[in-house]
């Protein structure tokens, strides 16, 4: 069942959740609770951020290595990066439409590669350079040619 993404507010007015609305409710219960917007782990991902961090703080905590607050704060410190990693994406997200369309197009341009046009500073090993006109055109002041030995 997919439905209209559902409306997000945020400062720079409305703009649009990536999970659907009928989708929401199939989400894991850790990305429901963090109130994740844009970022949509999955439950994998979920397990590996909640279960996973109280499983390696409680391996510290029996190694002696850190103190048992470990196993309260650590999940605590990465359910907090997870929620900055979202809102940062939402900022990301904001930003770039509003950038005009015309921009992102110039800006495509110019990351395009250019095959085959690199202009040669030296000429190579074993070339012949020449201030010869092209075949067809009228020749005028005398050919030079030299060999280059590289």
């Amino acid at each position: 069942m997919t439905g209209p993404p559902r409306p997000v507010a945020g400062r720079g007015g409305p703009g649009w959740s990536v999970v659907p609305v009928d989708d929401h409710r199939y989400r894991p219960l850790y990305s429901r609770l963090l109130g994740l917007r844009i970022i949509n782990p999955g439950g994998v991902l979920c397990f590996l951020f909640f279960e996973g961090a109280v499983a390696f703080a409680v391996l510290l905590a029996l190694a002696e290595l850190v103190s048992w607050w470990a196993v309260a704060v650590l999940p605590l410190a990465v359910a907090i990066m997870v929620k900055l990693n979202d809102e940062v994406a939402g900022r990301v997200v904001h930003s770039a439409a509003l950038v005009p369309e015309q921009e992102r197009d110039r800006f495509r341009r110019e990351l395009e590669p250019v095959v085959g046009r690199a202009p040669v500073p030296y000429p190579l090993p074993g070339t012949v350079v020449t201030d010869a006109p092209p075949p067809g055109r009228p020749t005028g002041p005398p050919l030079r040619s030299r060999r280059y030995h590289g």
